[in-house]
């Protein structure tokens, strides 16, 4: 009796089992609440700024506002996933932020021991400390890790919460994340670690201040043993793998962050100050290696000299490499100027322009004579550079030595409001000092930056065709109005190609011209092959002179060396267009064999003097085929019609020709009669 007394009531049982079920309910219930009450700090991690060339390798990174490298994590390697997970964290995927079988084993083991064995924090919990920032050491704290984990595991996937981790974990000092920590200890991307770089990695963030490897690489190495040995007893790597790991070195010191093309970053981040990632067509590789030319180049050429360097491919109009400055962090040298940017004289580089147009417009050719003897433009009387004269020679060997009087009798013919509208067409933007051009452009009398005298060559490259250079993907353009025709450019081409190479550089075709800038402030070398174009400019960046310095002696070596490092050997340059008047002086037109400026060339000889019947000046003429019918009247046959100062139809007996052009467009249409009188009309084609 006394027994059945004991037993509860089957009602009984069941009111107690309902009791139990509807606690845990009401408790579920409550705790479901508390979570989703739970307030989140910002998930949205501020992450450097970083520029990349054009195979996705780093070149610049910035540190975020607290001056901490906080990297986007990007890929990274497994191994440090697993081990990670392995040490830190087993349950991880299998949790839903708080592990109570890690809290038990953790609170088993410290009292069997009397101290801290292992914690129970979960990668959860450890998002949820970094990301307020709080305490291990309380019990308030704890708690509050624990809901944020919670709220977290609910919001976030298992792979957005790892993400995190691997961004904000500690590395010590300033440094924050795998990608940070993986860059300044072992100079290398986190997507390829070796086991011992990897357990390093695991290792620091428990303890990151104590265990810094550039500080403390006893304890570091300590840490990483102890995880060696974990992956080891998980079977994660293999006896012979953590023995070959504990052999590798502990890095004792911190790297330096990549830090090329820094001006051209800095631009960028400029520009667009809300972007994180800025890709470039910059070859990282090439960019290393010409800013330690640049930085080499100045050390030998003086404490205050600086040199700029730009490299692009003409045929895609991407820029390669783009050094502004010797050293960037060198006050002594202002290496905070970005000198491709700088408004600075050309010197002579704007030479060839002058010449091809004056070939486009049949005023000259190559092998026509003029004359380097004393002359005056008013009350200008330019002067060459040695202040010598070298009498009558071609057209070629005066741009090969780069006399100053033959070039301005050319300017002074073609006009320098048309070199001006030329180098615009190219996409550059010179600046006139008054603002109206005078002869003195010719010879460097403007502002233009290196990065627009580049693109400048880069179209004289490319045979009159401009294309829009850039650095960032997608940003070349080609532009809409060509410079001058194609055998126009071809023909100063070639006279280019022609100039010997510096002492000592390797021989090849490589098209360039040298400039020095008055009272030798500038010195520059600017030339291109079949694919490339390159532009070297040497100087102060104050813009004070640098006595005895020359474009030919200074910038036109690291010209070559600039080449010799971007590729085994020059491309070849282009083919004469099919209709390239090549002929020595003795054969060429009569007007084409000595300049004279445009009035005499096409002056009326008298009355009997060839005249265009057909088009009359300044027509606009349909050519639906691409030809169009010309006449002449008076003048003596045979007559020899020009397009734009190349020869299209020879011998002509008759007065009336068909003259086949390429297109439509502005076009100047010459008669030459037997006895070199010669008449003009410039017309356009629709």
């Amino acid at each position: 009796m006394g027994l059945r007394a004991l037993r509860p009531a089957p009602h009984r049982a069941l009111f107690l089992a309902a009791a139990i079920l509807f606690a845990a309910a009401f408790a579920r219930d409550r705790l479901d609440q508390w979570v989703a009450a739970t307030d989140l700090p910002p998930l949205v991690i501020d992450t450097s700024v970083e520029v990349r060339d054009r195979d996705g390798a780093l070149l610049r990174a910035f540190t975020v506002a607290d001056g901490r490298w906080r990297l986007d994590p990007g890929p990274v390697d497994p191994l440090f996933l697993k081990m990670l997970v392995g040490f830190e964290d087993q349950r991880f995927h299998d949790h839903s932020g708080v592990d109570p079988v890690a809290i038990v084993r953790a609170g088993l083991q410290a009292v069997w021991s009397g101290r801290v064995v292992s914690g129970g924090s979960t990668l959860t919990m450890q998002v949820a400390r970094l990301l307020e920032d709080s305490g291990t050491g309380r019990w308030q704290g704890k708690l509050r890790q624990m809901r944020l984990a919670l709220a977290l595991e609910r919001r976030l996937t298992k792979s957005e919460i790892l993400a995190l981790y691997l961004r904000i974990a500690p590395y010590g000092g300033n440094l924050e994340g795998v990608r940070a920590a993986s860059l300044a200890y072992f100079g290398k991307e986190p997507r390829h670690l070796t086991p011992a770089e990897a357990a390093l990695l695991v290792a620091i963030p428990q303890s990151p201040e104590a265990r810094r490897p550039d500080r403390f690489p006893g304890a570091a190495a300590e840490a990483r043993s102890r995880v060696l040995a974990r992956m080891e007893g998980q079977g994660v790597l293999s006896a012979e793998r953590v023995a070959a790991a504990e052999t590798e070195r502990v890095p004792d010191a911190r790297r330096p962050f990549p830090d090329h093309a820094a001006l051209l970053a800095e631009a960028l981040r400029r520009a667009d100050p809300v972007k994180r990632l800025h890709l470039t067509t910059l070859d990282g590789d090439l960019q290393a290696s010409l800013e330690k030319l640049a930085a080499d180049a100045a050390r030998r050429a003086g404490e205050r000299l600086s040199v700029a360097i730009l490299v692009a491919d003409h045929r895609t109009g991407e820029i390669l490499a783009s050094v502004g400055t010797a050293d960037w962090g060198d006050e002594r040298r202002q290496g905070f100027v970005d000198m491709t940017e700088a408004l600075r004289s050309p010197g002579s580089t704007l030479k060839p322009f002058v010449y091809a147009l004056a070939f486009d417009q049949g005023l000259a050719h190559p092998e026509t004579l003029i004359d380097d003897k004393p002359v005056a433009f008013g009350t200008y009387a330019p002067q060459n550079f040695d202040r010598a004269f070298r009498g009558t020679l071609t057209v070629r060997e005066a741009l090969q030595a780069s006399l100053n009087i033959p070039v301005i009798s050319l300017t002074d013919a073609i006009g320098p409001a048309n070199l001006l509208a030329a180098l615009r067409r190219a996409g550059a933007r010179p600046q006139i000092p008054g603002g109206q051009p005078g002869l003195a452009v010719a010879l460097g009398g403007l502002g233009i930056s290196l990065r627009d005298l580049v693109q400048c060559y880069a179209a004289l490259a490319r045979l009159g065709r401009p294309i829009q250079l850039s650095a960032e993907p997608g940003g070349a353009s080609d532009l809409p109005q060509r410079l001058f025709a194609p055998e126009a450019a071809w023909l100063v081409d070639d006279i280019l190609a022609g100039l010997p190479p510096p002492p000592g550089a390797a021989p090849g075709r490589l098209a360039y011209k040298t400039g020095t800038s008055y009272g030798h402030r500038d010195a520059l070398a600017v030339g291109f092959d079949g694919g490339h174009v390159a532009g070297v400019w040497m100087g102060r960046a104050d813009g004070t002179p640098v006595p005895g310095a020359f474009g030919g002696d200074l910038a036109a070596p690291l010209l070559f060396e600039v080449f010799g490092r971007l590729k085994p050997r020059f491309d070849p340059l282009p083919p004469p267009p099919p209709a390239t008047l090549i002929l020595p002086n003795a054969r060429l037109p009569q007007p084409l064999r000595t300049f004279r400026p445009r009035g005499a060339a096409f002056a009326d000889a008298g009355p009997d003097a060839p005249k265009v019947a057909f088009p009359p000046d300044g027509a606009t003429l349909d050519a639906p085929d691409g030809a169009v019918t010309v006449k002449v009247r008076d003048g003596s046959a045979p007559f020899l019609w020009l397009v734009n100062g190349a020869p299209a139809a020879l011998g002509q007996t008759g007065r009336e020709s068909l003259l086949a052009l390429g297109g439509p467009g502005f076009y100047r249409l010459s008669v030459i009669d037997a006895e070199g009188r010669s008449a003009a009309v410039a017309v356009t084609v629709n």
